[in-house]
């Protein structure tokens, strides 16, 4: 894997992530009539499924570079434990009083710290060549 294919990867594993996570909170947002838009806005979406994107790519080129195709399975690990371990903040957060049904918040932002690693984990195959 070259360092070409990984950034396109990331970029392209960040656009659908994105757009996963502006539709997931487009729909919870409507169906469950909450808005938590002033601790969450569509450029902070983006922005952190882009920085996750790129920090996957990015350990993903380090890794074929080190150790080859078969490390790649401890990294998908790696990266599974951590989306995991970012739910933590999530659930630590303190919201603002003025935000209305915040024990809402959880269910919309901690299915949105996996999307990420999935977009990325289903566009691999797509960029994984001998």
């Amino acid at each position: 894997m070259t360092i070409k294919q990984s950034a396109i990867h990331s970029i392209i594993s960040a656009v659908l992530a994105s757009t996963a996570c502006l539709v997931y909170n487009k729909i919870y947002s409507e169906a469950f009539y909450v808005d938590f838009s002033k601790v969450m806005n569509p450029i902070g979406i983006i922005a952190s499924c882009l920085i996750g994107c790129l920090l996957m790519g990015a350990a993903s080129f380090l890794v074929f570079k080190w150790k080859g195709r078969k490390m790649i399975g401890w990294l998908n690990v790696l990266i599974a434990i951590l989306s995991f371990v970012s739910i933590i903040g999530v659930l630590g957060m303190v919201l603002p009083l003025d935000v209305e049904s915040p024990e809402m918040f959880p269910g919309l932002a901690i299915p949105m710290h996996f999307f990420p690693a999935l977009a990325f984990f289903a566009t691999f195959p797509f960029f994984d060549q001998k």
